[in-house]
């Protein structure tokens, strides 16, 4: 992604760029470490205030309420089944959760953070380390505002002057350990991440069963620590690795991009310097000699043309293969001026989403997809073709939309991708949750005019986004249609069913088409919360302006979409599969 620069704005491709305008700016910590403070103070009063409203409520009001009647059962239920290993367990599990381990173990993390080689991770260090504070903070307070005894059996470990509520080992243990498994989540490569987080993740569960066993707390107070520790992090994650500020073209300026005289070359690489460093492009340089492409020349991405310039220099010197590296934007900029040149276009991603990688099949490491690419042979697969009110006609490789989506990636600050990756987007997804819902209009192809509500629309060439979500089950690179989401869920349950249906996909042969089955009464009734539907041409037009994205660019609000697929329009090089 490029950098943004005032005036000008990211992504903006073809001929042209155009001016833009700050949308809006809120907290990040090199921005203003007073009001980052600020936020994350006043954000820990309202945890507080809804932790001891939890414990006001179980100690009071609900004591006599299933399930809190069997709470004693329970702890009961663990004394009698204790034995000498299992007490030699619970021992080793409660320390994990100790203060003295927690301290030591997350200040021997963040100096690891700081000291990492080349790149000191401070915002990483600073985000474990307040959590790990903030937790112990709102404990101390809950505990001198609910007042509440230990459970009526022998219990192993001496009891602390604190309250029972909350578990302080289990908020402790979820702050550090499940802090360090998003760390993890956003650096470590495979295949040691999931293992890894998983673990970490498990940890806090480890230490609150371990309290329960030695007779330290009611199961209501392990609940409470794991929230607390758990809204740590979130307060603390979304003050210091979410920034909203966005940039929205407002209009065009004829400013014709200047792509710099070249020697004509066989091979022509575009980078994003700001995610590929020269120790990255000398690792790229030695694959591609390996693979026989002497010479390749190595071309940069800027602030003004994020690739779109430099590929149709590429060509036009005579280049015959275009390697990319850089994110879905770089990706995309590039593929708008290769479509229809039969010049392949070799896939390197160095992005956060890297949904066409992803999708291709491609490894994530850049130096293995460049390997498996140049190891591959040439494939066609399409593009999308978009434009709208205030959009400049341009392709999409991977998916563009509208609402919730677009309002997602607006609220996602580059220096949060940086930080803990493709997490940067779980954390700007709290804030958009409440983004209105959409009333629009949709036309397929030459089908009758489909009226819907929804809160996201995706026009999609490819169906798989992180973390190995599937979003459009049916969705193919390369079988000359595009397809569209339309999610509209309603309510906490409307949001369980549409997950549901994410999670368990849907069959290639099940997906409605509105070329000659769907009619407009036949789908997006009340209470159906996605919707699947293909096409070659799309005509969406919404009520009120909304946010749109491209590729996972945002650009200007607008009420017009216009999407058509082009088959076989790219030319990529993909690794051979094996029969």
């Amino acid at each position: 992604m490029p950098t943004a620069v005032p005036g000008r704005a990211v992504g903006a491709t073809g001929d042209e760029a155009e001016e833009v305008r700050p949308v809006r700016r809120s907290f990040a910590l090199p921005r203003g470490t007073g009001t980052t403070a600020a936020r994350i103070g006043a954000l820990a009063v309202g945890q507080a205030a809804l932790i001891v409203g939890f414990g006001l409520l179980i100690t009071g009001p609900a004591r006599k309420v299933w399930p809190l009647t069997v709470e004693d059962h329970v702890n009961e239920g663990l004394e009698r089944i204790r034995t000498g290993p299992l007490t030699t367990l619970s021992y080793l599990g409660s320390e994990a959760g100790n203060t003295l381990t927690v301290i030591a173990v997350t200040l021997l993390s963040c100096v690891a953070l700081v000291l990492v080689p080349r790149l000191p991770m401070w915002r990483q260090a600073v985000f474990l380390a307040v959590a790990v504070s903030l937790q112990a903070l709102v404990f101390l307070v809950v505990t001198e505002s609910v007042d509440r005894t230990r459970p009526d059996v022998h219990r192993l470990d001496s009891s602390p002057p604190t309250s029972s509520y909350t578990s302080g080992h289990t908020g402790a243990a979820t702050a550090l350990y499940a802090g360090l498994a998003v760390l993890v989540l956003s650096r470590v490569r495979r295949p040691w991440r999931w293992p890894l987080a998983g673990l970490l993740f498990l940890m806090p569960l480890v230490v609150g069963v371990s309290r329960l066993y030695r007779g330290m707390h009611h199961p209501t107070d392990v609940i409470g620590g794991i929230a607390n520790g758990a809204l740590s992090l979130l307060i603390v994650g979304r003050a210091l690795f979410t920034d909203g500020s966005v940039t929205a073209p407002t209009g065009r300026r004829g400013t014709a991009v200047d792509v710099e005289e070249r020697e004509p070359g066989s091979t022509a690489l575009i980078f994003n310097p700001t995610v590929t460093g020269e120790a990255d492009r000398e690792k790229l340089r030695r694959v591609l000699e390996q693979h026989g492409h002497r010479a390749p020349e190595f071309i940069e991405t800027t602030a003004d043309d994020p690739g779109t310039g430099q590929a149709a220099g590429a060509v036009r010197d005579g280049a015959t293969l275009v390697v990319v590296c850089g994110g879905d934007g770089t990706i995309r900029a590039a593929a708008d001026a290769l479509a229809g040149t039969d010049v392949p276009l070799v896939v390197v991603p160095c992005g956060t989403g890297n949904l066409l990688a992803r999708n291709l099949g491609l490894p994530l490491t850049p130096t293995d997809a460049l390997d498996a690419a140049l190891s591959g042979t040439p494939h066609r697969i399409d593009l999308g073709r978009i434009e709208g009110d205030g959009l400049t006609p341009t392709h999409f490789t991977a998916m563009s939309g509208a609402g919730l989506d677009a309002a997602m990636l607006e609220h996602t600050d580059d220096r949060a991708k940086s930080a803990v990756g493709w997490l940067a987007y779980v954390l700007a997804t709290f804030g958009t949750l409440r983004t209105p819902r959409i009333r629009l209009t949709v036309r397929l192809d030459d089908g009758p005019v489909l009226h819907r509500t929804a809160r996201m629309v995706l026009l999609a060439n490819v169906g798989t986004v992180q973390g190995g979500l599937t979003l459009l089950p049916a969705a193919r690179p390369d079988d000359g249609l595009l397809d569209l989401l339309i999610l509209d869920p309603r309510g906490p349950g409307g949001w369980m069913r549409a997950l549901g249906v994410l999670m368990r996909g849907r069959g290639r042969d099940t997906r409605p088409t509105t070329l000659d089955t769907l009619a407009p009464e036949s789908a997006g009734k009340k209470g159906v919360p996605v919707e699947f539907l293909t096409f070659r041409r799309a005509e969406l037009t919404f009520a009120v302006p909304q946010s749109r994205e491209l590729d996972g660019d945002p650009v200007s609000h607008g009420r017009r979409l216009t999407a058509e697929v082009r088959p076989g329009a790219l030319t990529v090089m993909l690794p051979t599969r094996e029969k």
